[in-house]
């Protein structure tokens, strides 16, 4: 017999929707739900199970509210945020933590109660007058060991759209799991609406409870504040990672093939800015995830899973030429969301980088647009936000790898961690070991500031693992629980990493934008030992012979012999340089590895003595060739 359920949802739900929630056998989900139903005090409740009716229902209401406009291509819909809601709100993303933590050191913080207090008080009958949406989903393949269980609640048909495409459903798999609680938890609303978008952008707040594995959002629509599946479920992964044994880490899972067409995988971490999507859509090789990834061990290997089904992809300058599978995608009819750029009069899309054909006239973000429109500080207003966006489902590129949906995950064989650096490292290089790698390569990521970012290049970004933004446990225990997750491995992964922005003294690239392709065949074939090396002070990197034959193979390219010792010529004094500074800086966090300064100072000795012996600048020659 089914248990009575509070009055409350009796009073919000219809008797479909509560024979729904009823068919979880999940007290705990109830309460949740009840709680905020009473706290937000919305109109009336949907339940989003996994039927194809009930998907459509949330497709429609997006059209419905007006938080989405149909395009011309069949399936495809545009969505605008509000001219101040463009964007991941850092300033006031804040975790929720008690008096004393030692995690307020080094994240944007709050004090709990008061923390509390200000979102319930946000959240108090803010859906009056609007329907939520409570939604299930899986980060991660379903029934997998790697999943874990999100129940969305939101009063945005737009976010739970988004959510669809991006993420697996979660209805069938929280059944089956039995009354469990260990779920995540997310609240969001938009607010109140002005022209379809969150109007109170100045009380907008994103709060993370790391205690009760519960996210809040209010006053925004913008996907990355509001999506709470990505960035901020990262954030409750890493912690109940670091717990568990496991990793939750902010990587691409993708396979790359051999001369012989053997596929590996490899994940990879680059900070914004420094080729992470162009590397995962590589063209040749096969994509199973370009943001985040769970990875566990299992017989004494690794292996990882695409936490999502879906890309929420920066749209700005994608083409059929350097993006042939995403442009495809994103010119075929299915379903794709657009979110910020400009839509002419024949509701086309249009954004910056997509094309020459830019229309005379539109809609974008800041309403009616035509070329030379400014905003009210008089500057002007581009065709598409630089932010804009595309949702796919990944099943929808040409290139998805056959193992996407795998519930068992892939085997890893390698990480790769990608800078931006002009004047330091090679292209790429193999650690030594893996601490060395999750030292050197891993926990010592920068990337450098580009003049379209901030107006002055070469300020240098410390980013660990390109996760620094999400870390949810101290950075020094973030590192340690990576080391740890060798020890339960037979062959730990290979770990690498690689740099496509090295600069010439006369300031430009020394490598063109198709050598990651160079690099990434290269990565592939060392990890089955196919190619030997050679031993530099910071890593093994690659023999000219062999980058010679596979630029020959791989782009019919002559690759020169000043070009090689261009690239690879060890860098000493900026080697040191950099040493010092990410010494500097680990120096400024608690509970730091002691093993984090050992390695720095053995890498330091090498370099010290290789030197006294080479000079400040040494070619790849005067280095031994290894296995």
């Amino acid at each position: 017999m089914k248990e009575k359920l509070p009055s409350i949802l009796v009073s919000k739900l219809d008797q479909n929707n509560l024979n729904k929630l009823q068919a979880l056998g999940n007290p705990d989900v109830v309460s949740f739900i009840e709680e905020y139903i009473e706290l937000c005090n919305p109109d009336k409740v949907f339940v989003r199970t996994d039927s194809e009716e009930d998907i459509a229902y949330l497709r429609h209401k997006a059209i419905e509210l007006k938080e989405e406009r149909e395009l011309k291509t069949e399936g495809h819909t545009i969505h605008f945020d509000g001219p101040k809601d463009q964007a991941r709100d850092k300033n006031n993303t804040r975790y929720i933590l008690p008096a004393g933590s030692p995690l307020k050191s080094s994240v944007n913080s709050i004090e709990r109660q008061q923390g509390l207090q200000e979102i319930r008080a946000l959240l108090k009958n803010i859906m009056v007058g609007k329907e939520m949406f409570v939604c299930f989903f899986s980060l991660g393949p379903l029934n997998s060991e790697f999943s874990l269980i999100a129940v969305q609640i939101t009063d945005s048909s737009y976010v739970a759209h988004s959510e669809d495409i991006l993420y697996r459903p979660g209805y069938e798999q929280l059944k089956k799991k039995k009354g469990t609680k260990d779920f995540f938890k997310f609240v969001h609303s938009a607010g109140e609406l002005i022209n379809h978008c969150s109007k109170n952008v100045d009380k907008r707040r994103v709060y993370i409870d790391l205690e009760n594995e519960l996210v809040y959002s209010v006053n925004t629509q913008y996907a990355g504040n509001t999506v709470g599946l990505k960035k901020l479920s990262l954030r409750l992964a890493i912690q109940k990672a670091s717990r568990e044994g496991w990793l939750a880490e902010h990587m691409f899972l993708m396979g790359v093939k051999d001369l012989d067409g053997n596929k590996a995988y490899f994940c990879g971490a680059y900070p914004s800015m420094c080729g992470k999507t162009s590397t995962a859509m590589i063209s040749g090789e096969t994509i199973v995830g370009d943001d985040i990834v769970y990875i566990r061990s299992r017989k004494e290997k690794a292996y990882a899973v695409n936490v999502e089904r879906g890309i929420f992809g920066i749209i700005k300058d994608v083409n059929a030429e350097d993006d042939p599978q995403i442009f495809k995608a994103l010119n075929t009819e299915g379903e794709v969301i657009f979110s910020n750029i400009l839509v002419d009069e024949n509701n086309m899309p249009y954004w910056i980088g997509k094309d020459d054909n830019l229309p005379a006239r539109g809609i974008n973000y800041s309403g009616e647009w035509s070329p030379g429109k400014k905003d009210i500080q008089g500057n002007e207003i581009e065709p598409s936000h630089k932010n804009a966006r595309y949702t796919i489902k990944i099943s929808d590129l040409e290139n998805v790898d056959k193992n996407f949906e795998n519930p068992e995950g892939v085997e890893i064989r390698g990480l790769i961690y990608g800078g931006r650096d002009s004047d330091t490292s090679s292209p790429v290089e193999q650690s030594l070991s893996w601490q060395h790698g999750i030292v050197l390569q891993a926990a010592s990521l920068e990337s450098e500031t580009t003049a379209a970012t901030l107006g002055k290049e070469g300020l240098r970004s410390f980013n660990p693992m390109s996760n620094m933004d999400f870390l949810s446990i101290s950075l020094g225990k973030y590192i340690q629980v990576n080391l740890d997750f060798a020890n339960s491995l037979k062959n730990p992964p290979k770990i690498f990493a690689v740099n496509y922005f090295l600069r010439g003294k006369d300031g430009k690239f020394l490598n063109s934008i198709q050598d990651k392709k160079i690099w990434l065949k290269w990565i592939r074939l060392r990890v089955d030992n196919q190619l030997k090396a050679l031993f530099a002070p910071t890593g093994y990197i690659p023999k000219y012979q062999d980058l010679k034959e596979l630029f020959e193979k791989v782009l019919a390219k002559t690759y020169g012999r000043k070009d090689y010792d261009q690239q690879f010529t060890l860098r000493i004094p900026e080697t040191l340089a950099k040493i010092e500074r990410v010494r500097k800086i680990f120096k400024g966090y608690i509970q730091i590895p002691d093993c984090v300064f050992k390695e720095l100072d053995a890498q330091e000795e090498r370099l010290k003595n290789c030197q006294r012996e080479f000079g400040d600048y040494v070619l790849p020659e005067k280095f031994k060739e290894v296995d």
